[in-house]
């Protein structure tokens, strides 16, 4: 039986595992990327293991995400970011000079390469033909180190597209369709690899809209092919060296297809508050707009900017409209005003805001009380735009651009007058805000600079046998990484500083939580379905762990946070019979007791203390990670030698 694109991969990476789905895998990692607000913990956790120099072929360390330097605390943290960068052979992505999944595609992506980062949406490089996959800070800090990169083996997807997209339906609608057909879960414990004759209308970039949005899928990665198309973008990029063709072979077997036709496809949106709430934009007409914004890593490349320049020349938004346009690298800035596209953008009233992730993780631009925000990004949770209220739907550039100027959701399709956008023979290249790191030679003289607000990493101590807890709080479906540990211009400056940010946790969900915790001691948390979907941010397990929390029970986990919960040495269990959530109430005192034995069958039994009600609890881990909880997590794991 041939074999699909990422079992090549896989294979050729593989260093211990059995690639039969549900088994445990160890991948060798080719390269790593960090972003600022994950990356400083992530550097500390690096340094902690006391490894002198990276060992990956390629890692980078970019700065996009906490650009507003409000105070010190950011200054701070990319002076420690640069630093520590170079003294360990890291090469630093200065602030401003793009989006990390933006440039890594422009620039240092290569198809077959295996590539984890400390950002969810690390599969956007699934567009060239990589293995990517977004992971918590501690696992990108082993892989650094030369350790493997642990997955459980995922069942195989394949999405089979034919026809060609009609003007003005774009990549973000295909994300959108697989988001209407799959759901936010559906995805999970899948890799998710494109293909049929319908891949070969779709250009890297649109193709990279597609992966990076398959990570609010739930799913482990996504990936196309590498093809004349892959070639034809990095020879465009300077680096033709860089392709290799890669496609799965035509008896590969995959554990579901699903089809799409490109040109049966209408323009979609994702109404408030999940990016799989989706209907056509059509049956929202009559709904009136007060933002939108434009940009994030979904939707930010010199293609998607060209498309917004081209509706906007020689009209003005609406005037009840405020629009923001981030362009994703300062690749794609030059270039627009190189081309004069720029001054059409701003011709219209529209803001350009800096090359940063900006408004897509609440770093400024919050839409105003209750207001209607469209926005081309890949998340619409509750609250994660800044403003309490906020509206917030997601939808590709051209709907975006047709809404500012009309000032309520339109269809663009409507449009009698389809613009014609092409991508460039060659790309503007200038790499020069790009650092290398300190040559081994030189790297011991470089002083790593640490502000007041770097605070060392938490401490974790080993998993007891017995573990007697009360429940510190209960929550239902879909809690996100959002909901436990709030992004925003407020908070972000503090990912540095555990202790501080522990203020903030929960608050989305109950105010009183850090506080509650921090009494109890020792805290369990009851969680619904999907537990902990979104971002990679491994401070949604470190703040709870600090807070305490020792065990999550819930109905069903995200595969990223699972991970990073394990990592943070915290007990990630499943109800056995999902019914006995509604058993359980926030303040009950549970207990479970062998929890090594239990942890080798597969399930422990937990007690209430009230009135001794026992139910059961699954747990599925693999020696590796009993191995890491008992520890107290990875990083006590790794100090003692485990591998």
């Amino acid at each position: 039986m041939g074999k699909t694109i990422a079992q090549k991969i896989i294979a050729a990476h593989l260093i211990s595992g059995d690639m039969t789905p549900g088994s445990e895998v160890a991948l060798r990692i080719d390269q790593t990327l960090t972003q600022d607000a994950t990356g400083t913990m992530a550097y500390l956790e690096f340094e902690a293991m006391g490894i002198p120099r990276v060992r990956t072929e390629l890692s980078i360390a970019y700065v996009d995400h906490n650009t507003l330097q409000c105070g010190f605390e950011n200054s701070d943290d990319h002076r420690y970011l640069q630093t520590v960068a170079a003294r360990h052979g890291v090469w630093f992505s200065r602030p401003g000079n793009g989006i990390c999944h933006q440039v890594h595609l422009e620039r240092f992506g290569k198809p077959g390469k295996t590539l984890i980062g400390s950002d969810s949406h690390t599969p956007t490089g699934g567009g060239l033909g990589m293995l990517a996959f977004g992971a918590g800070g501690m696992d990108v800090a082993v892989a650094m180190g030369g350790g493997a990169y642990y997955i459980t083996m995922p069942k195989l997807f394949k999405v089979n597209l034919t026809g060609q997209l009609r003007p003005y339906v774009t990549a973000k609608d295909v994300s959108l369709e697989l988001l209407r057909i799959l759901s936010v879960k559906g995805g999970v414990g899948a890799i998710i690899e494109w293909g049929g004759p319908g891949v070969d209308t779709l250009s890297v970039p649109e193709r990279g809209t597609i992966t990076n949005m398959g990570t609010e899928l739930g799913a482990t990665t996504s990936i196309f092919p590498s093809d004349e198309v892959t070639r034809a973008f990095l020879a465009a990029q300077g680096r033709e060296e860089d392709y290799i063709p890669l496609a799965s072979d035509p008896d590969a077997a995959y554990d579901r297809v699903i089809d799409i036709d490109l040109s049966a496809l209408r323009p979609l949106i994702a109404c408030p508050h999940s990016p799989d709430n989706v209907v056509p934009v059509s049956t929202l007409a009559d709904v009136q707009v007060d933002q939108v914004c434009i940009g994030s890593c979904t939707n930010s490349s010199l293609l998607d900017m060209l498309k917004v320049a081209a509706m906007l020349k020689g009209k003005t938004i609406a005037p009840t409209v405020s629009l923001s346009v981030s362009p994703g690298s300062r690749q794609v800035l030059t270039m627009l005003s190189d081309c004069g596209a720029l001054s059409d953008i701003l011709a219209s009233g529209a803001r350009v805001l800096e090359c940063a992730c900006g408004p897509c993780i609440g770093m400024g631009f919050s839409p105003n009380s209750g207001g209607v925000s469209l926005r081309t990004f890949n998340r619409n949770f509750l609250g994660r735009s800044g403003t309490k209220d906020g509206q917030v739907y997601l939808v590709s550039p051209e709907t975006a651009v047709a809404s500012a100027l009309t000032g309520r959701i339109t269809d663009p399709t409507t449009w009698s007058h389809p613009v014609a956008v092409t991508m460039p023979q060659r790309f503007r290249v200038d790499d020069s805000a790009v650092l290398p790191p300190a040559s081994p030679e030189t790297a011991q003289q470089i002083q790593v600079l640490r502000g007041p607000n770097i605070k060392p990493f938490p401490a974790a101590h080993a998993l007891e046998d017995t573990l007697s807890a009360q429940v510190v709080l209960k929550v239902g479906d879909n809690i996100t990484t959002d909901h436990i540990m709030p992004a925003g211009a407020k908070i972000l400056p503090y990912r540095s500083n555990i202790p501080y940010l522990s203020r903030f946790c929960f608050q989305v969900c109950d105010p009183d939580f850090p506080e509650r915790a921090k009494a109890a001691g020792n805290g369990i948390v009851v969680g619904g379905s999907n537990y902990g979907q979104g971002s990679s941010r491994e401070h949604a397990a470190l703040v709870p762990m600090y807070l305490g929390v020792r065990m999550v029970i819930a109905k069903s986990f995200a595969r990223i946070h699972a991970a990073n919960l394990i990592n943070a040495g915290i007990l990630p269990v499943t109800f056995a019979d999902p019914g006995d959530y509604e058993k359980l109430n926030q303040e009950d005192v549970l207990t479970v007791s062998h929890i090594a034995q239990g942890m080798e069958t597969g399930e422990l039994t937990v007690t209430r203390k009230s009135d001794g009600l026992t139910f059961a609890v699954k747990c599925g881990f693999t020696r590796r990670q009993r191995a890491i909880l008992l520890a107290g997590g990875l990083l006590n794991y790794t100090k003692e030698g485990g591998q």
